[in-house]
């Protein structure tokens, strides 16, 4: 089959690998449909993540048609449509028992090695490096679904790829940001980047009861869609970013603040910055995630869906100072599968406004330069693998 797969920074190619086979009763393999380039897999695109190997295949937002089940598989059958989580969850440990699927204990096979970093081992995840299992990812034309009675949800009739393809993902990570703001009617939430997780963490704080969304970018085309949505948009590109927040806010600060941005965060360009990322080669830059807690309002919370790797020197003074609770964590995507589903379902929101391009696999590559670079009003890169 053909495949996206990660040759170094920079560096993914289009290329024949191995189809996928059933490796456990428990598996179904699935004909990819859609799927999408995440802004987490230009972490890996740019050599951010340890533990990637040449030859991995790439993505993690992949939906597509059973071909194959497990002889233990009994929740799914050949021809069924389906979206596949990018956490691998079993079910059974007590972290998928309490709904925390994205820290189960049996899914990631290096859980031992990753356990040496993080302190204990967390869930597998596709095409996300060996840290985190080694696990193909679904930039290809099959996959392998390992507890694929656990994961996949099934897509009703009468809902496109288009539709439901981001509940893979990016819907229910904004939609988890949103929620662990605690909004409450009445108050404002401050959204720290308008790319894909942003867009949706934007819409979920007003399906939540948000009375206010201020939205922070500096690129057109993510500004325009924010505003969209409903949002006041502030460019940070423009003055005094700290000043208007709180000129917006009545000098209060917003209630909640959801840093979207994650490492890859630029600040002002200054000469700290240069050094930083020059000679010391630092790969954070929570630039972003400083700016949320001087925003943030005295007691209250900061929610970080955003990717980091390594340490990251934060604000602690200030947010020990003000009392802020921080959130954060992996989405644990199976939980919302249901709820997200029936809110599209019911017309409340069409996940495919974020489309921009749409591609085939061979054009991959270039779509990821693309993206990266946030070119031709580049917010979400789509691809069919069949044509």
């Amino acid at each position: 089959m053909k495949a996206l797969c990660w040759h170094g920074k920079g560096d993914i190619r289009c290329e024949t690998v191995p189809d996928p086979e059933i490796e456990d009763g428990r598996d179904a393999i699935i004909r990819v449909t859609s799927c999408a380039i995440c802004g987490s897999d230009l972490h890996l695109y740019g050599g951010f993540v340890p533990g990637m190997k040449s030859g991995d295949v790439m993505g993690h937002e992949t939906m597509g048609e059973v071909v194959a089940v497990g002889k233990d598989n009994a929740k799914l059958k050949v021809g069924d449509r389906v979206v596949v989580p990018f956490t691998i969850s079993c079910g059974e440990c007590r972290y998928c028992q309490k709904g925390l699927f994205s820290l189960c204990q049996r899914s990631n096979p290096n859980g031992e090695e990753q356990a040496k970093t993080t302190g204990y081992p967390t869930a597998g995840l596709y095409g996300y490096s060996h840290a985190y299992g080694g696990y193909a990812g679904g930039q290809a034309e099959y996959l392998r679904v390992p507890y694929a009675d656990v994961g996949p949800i099934k897509v009703p009739d009468g809902l496109s790829d288009d539709q439901v393809l981001f509940l893979s993902d990016i819907f229910p990570t904004g939609w988890m940001a949103a929620e662990n703001c605690d909004i409450q009617p009445g108050q404002t939430v401050l959204v720290f980047g308008c790319g894909p997780v942003g867009q949706f963490a934007i819409r979920s704080a007003f399906l939540m009861g948000a009375e206010r969304v201020i939205a922070i970018d500096e690129v057109p085309e993510r500004m325009a869609l924010a505003r969209a949505a409903g949002a006041e948009v502030i460019d940070f590109s423009e003055g005094d970013l700290q000043e208007r927040i709180k000129e917006m806010t009545n000098g209060e600060g917003p209630d909640a603040v959801i840093e979207a941005v994650g490492l890859e965060s630029h600040g002002s360009g200054s000469m700290i910055e240069k050094v930083q990322e020059t000679v010391a080669k630092r790969m954070e830059r929570p630039y972003a995630l400083n700016e949320a807690i001087l925003a943030c309002r005295p007691g209250g919370i900061i929610s970080l869906p955003g990717v980091f790797v390594g340490a990251v020197p934060t604000m602690l003074g200030a947010f020990i100072a003000k009392s802020l609770t921080l959130k954060t964590g992996q989405t644990h995507v199976q939980r919302y599968l249901e709820p997200l589903m029936r809110r599209i379902e019911e017309g409340q929101i069409d996940p495919s406004f974020l489309i921009t391009h749409r591609i085939g696999l061979e054009d991959g590559p270039e779509a990821y330069k693309t993206f990266q670079e946030k070119k031709d009003g580049c917010i979400k890169v789509v691809i069919n693998p069949g044509g």
